[in-house]
């Protein structure tokens, strides 16, 4: 864990374009993100997060145009619900 003067730190130099997020999550979902970042080849966890929020993103956009992209999102959404107990 950071010290408050290095989290102090950190702040003062990222507030205007990042806030921390911390979240308690099941082994499951660390282990997710470290093979998410492993395939991508991204800088860890955390840059994972960014990486599925984005490609979120780009598929809920997709979506708009894309009639399987609307179904995969569709599907993706209803198969998180139905195992949500396991992320949570």
């Amino acid at each position: 864990m950071a010290t408050a003067k290095a989290q102090a730190k950190w702040r003062a130099k990222n507030r205007f374009v990042k806030s921390q997020l911390n979240v308690m999550a099941r082994r499951i979902v660390h282990d997710d993100l470290a093979q998410i970042s492993d395939e991508f080849t991204l800088r860890g966890k955390g840059e994972a997060v960014s990486f599925a929020a984005h490609v979120t993103k780009g598929l809920i956009q997709h979506a708009a145009h894309n009639e399987e992209a609307r179904r995969l999102l569709r599907v993706f959404a209803e198969t998180f619900q139905e195992d949500r107990d396991l992320y949570k």
